[in-house]
């Protein structure tokens, strides 16, 4: 009775399923939770499959993330052969390698086998390679292979994320050949949008559409209706240049082609969202400097992805240090400057940030190059202009009121618009430096710009105030 209720207000299985997993703000009811851990405590596999059974892969991944380490090891234990081993590419590095490193290479290996191969590959690229080969080799000869050669491209490019699964026909045969081939043949990939055609040495020659197989008579040559496959991607191109083709090109797919031309596979537009998560995610870790850090990380491997970077921000504040030292004579006159100078600093360090930003996600994307670098230069040398002129007209205000001399305003003011311009410059000139010099801008960016919009801030607004007061 409830299911037709169900039915009836227009509601899916799939709809109730997440209904009573979710709450209304996307996270996983606490009750599901408890029902699933209960399962396990008693080791009751019937109860257990009956709440993960109809789980899609990535509810089964947010599963497993909200779990206990203990809990997590314990279900895939329970479960067995009836675990899906596709969700392990829905969960944090730190969690698959645990699961995975936890189960014998013979479960792996006949896991790998129901998967397709770009999942398979994901899972399998983290383990060491005596596990690699280990596992390799109880798979069949064909399998093997394509793993084999998918693992053998370069980590983070389009063949280690390309599918080795695809349907490919001569150019001699008919729509209705491909169509019966489509309907007998029970190896092909379970879904797909396009089928490729090549040539007998595997050469890629083009490529034919589902619905334009549908529009065709049964008759028609295939190399009289395929088109030309215009955005073909090297295996070896970095996964984020292969995304930025489907973003540039409103793909769905595109075959994946090696360095003669042959099609070894077809990446598809889950994996390259995958893709562009990854990599936004990636960028703005590093931005803050936390490296590959996961959520699931230990307290030790998290302190040590931020150390590192915590040294060289120590570094740089004692180069700021120092340039306050150059004036002691100064603050030691005019207290006021030690209350006004973290201001002077503080917001040519927000603004440059902003700038910062902005320019390294344009370059990520390839926005920005060298035809439009230099207006892009001239525009935020120009809002630093207007931003400084603004904010030293209120702080100097405010400085003037606060401390009843209209001197220290003035100072302030001048100092505020010198290093918010100088923010603005460096938030634009250092990532792009850093992107000419093949470092990574959104590694190095935040380090360097925040010492020049310290250091600069601190000298201009401690500089002219010596200057200014006359101090010896």
């Amino acid at each position: 009775m409830e299911s037709q209720n169900e039915q009836a207000a227009g509601a899916t299985p799939s709809d109730t399923i997440h209904a009573d997993i979710y709450d209304e703000d996307g996270v996983m009811r606490a009750s599901f939770l408890a029902q699933v851990g209960a399962a396990i405590a008693d080791r009751d596999t019937l109860t257990l499959k009956r709440y993960v059974d109809d789980l899609h892969q990535s509810e089964l991944g947010d599963l497993l993330e909200a779990l206990q380490p203990d809990q997590r090891h314990a279900l895939v234990e329970l479960l067995g052969t009836d675990f899906d081993f596709s969700a392990l590419t829905e969960v944090d590095d730190t969690i698959r390698a645990e699961i995975v490193d936890s189960l014998p290479n013979e479960q792996i290996a006949q896991a790998v086998q129901e998967l397709d191969s770009d999942d398979a590959v994901y899972i399998l690229e983290d383990l060491d390679e005596d596990d690699q080969n280990e596992i390799l080799s109880q798979l069949p000869f064909t399998e093997r292979i394509r793993l084999r050669r998918s693992l053998d491209y370069p980590e983070e490019t389009a063949g280690r994320r390309m599918q080795t699964e695809f349907v490919a026909v001569p150019p001699f045969w008919t729509i209705g050949q491909t169509i019966d081939y489509m309907r007998e043949d029970n190896n092909l990939p379970d879904r797909f949008s396009q089928i490729f055609v090549i040539d007998p040495s595997f050469k890629l020659l083009g490529a034919i559409d589902l619905d334009q197989i549908l529009r065709t008579k049964r008759g028609t040559k295939v190399e009289e209706v395929m088109h030309e496959t215009r955005h073909a991607i090297p295996a070896t191109m970095d996964q984020e240049e292969a995304a930025r083709e489907f973003e540039q090109y409103d793909l769905l797919s595109a075959a994946v082609v090696d360095e003669n031309e042959r099609l070894v596979g077809v990446l598809t537009i889950d994996d390259v969202v995958d893709v562009i998560q990854q990599e936004a995610e990636e960028d703005l870790m590093r931005m803050g400097g936390v490296g590959d850090e996961e959520l699931s990380d230990t307290v030790l491997a998290t302190s040590r992805s931020r150390v590192p970077w915590l040294l060289v921000n120590l570094f740089t504040a004692f180069l700021a240090a120092s340039v306050i030292g150059l004036f002691d004579r100064t603050i030691e006159h005019i207290v006021a400057l030690a209350v006004l100078m973290p201001i002077v600093a503080g917001m040519g360090g927000n603004a440059a940030s902003q700038t910062m930003t902005v320019t390294v996600r344009a370059l990520a994307t390839k926005d920005l190059d060298i035809y439009n670098a230099w207006r892009i230069i001239r525009r935020e040398m120009g809002v630093g202009s207007i931003n400084g002129i603004v904010f030293a007209i209120l702080i100097g205000a405010v400085a003037a009121l606060w401390f009843h001399d209209a001197n220290l305003g003035g100072i302030i003011a001048a100092a505020m618009i010198i290093n918010m311009f100088v923010a603005a410059v460096a938030g634009i000139l250092i990532p792009l430096l850093l992107d000419r010099l093949h470092v990574d801008p959104a590694v190095a960016s935040a380090v360097f710009v925040t010492t020049v919009t310290d250091v600069v801030g601190f000298f201009a607004f401690l500089g002219l105030a010596t200057w200014w007061f006359g101090v010896p």
